[in-house]
Parts: C-alpha cells; structure tokens; sequence
C-alpha cells in the first residue's frame, strides 16, 4: 500500500507540473504579443529570436503548489517561515518580471533579491531559535545562489534540467531525514522545473527569462537552507548536487575579476557557452552537465549521505575534480572554436 505521505507529493507535485506546463503555454503567447524576443546577438547562444519570461510557470506553480505540501504534510516549518518564502519568491520573480518587460540596472536587482533573502533567512533563523551571526551568511549564499543561477541560464534547457535534478536530489535527502513536508516541497519545484522544460527543450520554444531564474537559484538556495535546519550534516551532500554549477559560475567569474573584466556584464565565457562555441549543440552541452550530475554529484552525493565521516572529503574531492574538468574542458574548447570567437570583448 502506498504511504499517505507519498500520496499527498504526488498530488502536489502534479498540481505544480500541470499549472507550470499551461503557464509556461500562456507565456509563450504572451510574450510573440509584447514583444518579449530575446534577439540573437555576439554574446547569445541562440540563432533565432526566442520568448522569454517562460519561468513564471515555475513561480506560479511553486506559489501554489509549496505550501501546500509544506501545510499538509508532517513537518517542523512554522507559518512564518512558510509565508517568508512565499513573500521572497514573489519579491525575486516580480523584480526578475520586470527586467524581462525592460532591463534593469544590475544594483536595484541586486538590492531586491538580497531583501528577499534576508526575509526568509530571518523567518528562519527566529523560527529555529538558531544565533543571528548566520543571518549575513545566509543572505550572501542566497544572493549568490540567485546570482549563479542567471548567469548558467545561457543554453536550451540548462538550467530546467539542473531545477530538476537538484530539487529532486534534496527531496532525497529530505526523505532520509523523515522530513516528508520538505521532500514535497523539493518535488513540487523539480516538477515545475519539468513543465516548463518541455517547452525549452532544444529547440526551445521559450527562455526562462529572468523572472525563473533567479526564482530558481531562491527556491533551491531555501530548500537547501531548510535542509541544513534540519540537519547540518546535509549541508554536504547538498552542495554535492550543486557542484557542476557552482564550479562553473565561480570559476568563470574568477576568471573574469582576474582579467579585470566586469563580472555582471553579458558575455559568453561560461564552460556551457565554451562548449556550443567549439561546435557542440545546445544538446550536447546540455548532455554534459547531466553526465557529471548522474555520474558524480549523484554518487558521491549518496556517499556523503550514508558515510558522515566521509561528507567533507568526499565534497572537497567532488569540488577539486569539478575544478580540473573545467580547465581541461576550457582549454580543448578553446583549440576547438573558431578563431574569431577565441577572443571574447568585454
């Protein structure tokens, strides 16, 4: 017989697919009507113009579809913390909303999505009676997060697939610690993550735009952060399922500080876009992120789970690994890409 509980996330995790998939629909009519076309240009990595704002599927899906499963399975989340996630997710898709109408200056973006993570951070700290010093960090990771997400959201369905194997990967892990409320939760978004991919698979009928984007990088930074609540020792393993992601924004953008580069301008030297510009299709250098998602993060990821003396190593090694694929990678891309595009202007 099936468990009550696992009933309840599947009820809910369709909810979240089936109003993500006609939202996602409506966008892409919405869109052809305002206008919304990214256009190709230098620094894109599409050929054709392409709606974009396809991610509110996946914020009005999470709006109704998390809560409810946080509600009404078992679970230590006060209401309090429900509604700061709620309100952060409202504040970060409406601000990534109007930078997909008419761009933005990089500072009252910024400046948004920090409040929204302090919102929650702080709904989570005052509910979980844990000390105030972890309020500062916890809004950097959640800015950064936000930040991360954007900027790996450059090919067809990238960053939807990433939505889902994460979520789906800290629904896991919540199911391990008995945390059913939070294994929905987790479902719920890898689930709109999939109803809006079956519109930005390649050739992708629509982008995520802003709005999604950045709601994502909230989403799984919150989810990832009522984890850590629970227990700390899924810090670890969480930070294993996010590793492709992290090593490829950070690095980049470290790359780009060390050439004196601006690290918010539009540009194309992510290991993803290295890839499409060696001649490799969107879908392969999607295929690529997901073979280091199934083949290591996933693995070593379960190995953290079951071996807490083995957590930190086993990230350090995943992080280090991640780390040297990524020079080696950049470097045959470079030798493969025309000569034209080996050289990118800031």
């Amino acid at each position: 017989m099936i468990r009550p509980e696992l009933t309840i996330v599947l009820g809910w995790s369709l909810v979240a697919l089936v109003i993500a998939t006609v939202a996602v629909r409506g966008a892409i009519a919405y869109a052809h009507r305002r206008g919304m076309l990214d256009q190709p240009g230098q620094r894109r990595s599409h050929t054709l113009p392409t709606p974009r704002g396809g991610g509110i599927g996946i914020v009005l899906a999470c709006l109704v579809a998390m809560p409810g499963a946080l509600l009404s399975l078992a679970g230590a989340w006060s209401a309090l913390t429900i509604a700061s996630l709620a309100l952060a997710l409202l504040l970060v898709a409406a601000i990534g909303w109007w930078d997909d109408h008419r761009p933005l200056r990089q500072w009252p973006r910024l400046g948004v999505q920090l409040l929204a993570t302090a919102l929650f951070s702080a709904a989570l700290i005052a509910s979980a009676g844990l000390a105030w010093v972890w309020l500062p960090l916890l809004v950097l990771a959640g800015g950064w997060s936000i930040n991360l997400h954007n900027f790996m959201d450059g090919i067809d369905a990238l960053l939807a697939q990433q939505g889902i194997f994460v979520a789906a990967g800290l629904g896991c892990l919540a199911a391990s610690v008995a945390q059913p409320a939070l294994m929905g939760a987790s479902f719920v978004v890898a689930s709109a993550c999939l109803g809006f991919w079956l519109y930005n698979r390649p050739p992708a009928r629509i982008f995520m735009g802003d709005v999604g984007s950045g709601s994502v990088g909230l989403l799984l930074f919150a989810l990832a952060a009522m984890l850590w609540r629970v227990e700390p020792a899924l810090l670890w393993p969480a930070l294993i399922l996010v590793s492709g992601f992290v090593a490829d924004a950070s690095l980049t953008l470290l790359n780009r500080f060390l050439r004196g580069r601006r690290w918010y301008a539009p540009h194309r030297e992510h290991l993803y876009q290295w890839l499409v510009r060696s001649g490799r299709t969107h879908a392969r250098a999607t295929a690529w992120y997901l073979g280091w998602n199934l083949l290591v993060a996933a693995p070593a990821a379960v190995v953290a789970r079951q071996l807490p003396a083995m957590a930190l190593p086993a990230c350090a090694a995943v992080y280090t690994v991640a780390g040297a694929t990524w020079i080696v990678t950049k470097r045959r891309c470079l030798r493969r890409a025309p000569l034209k595009d080996r050289h990118v202007a800031t």
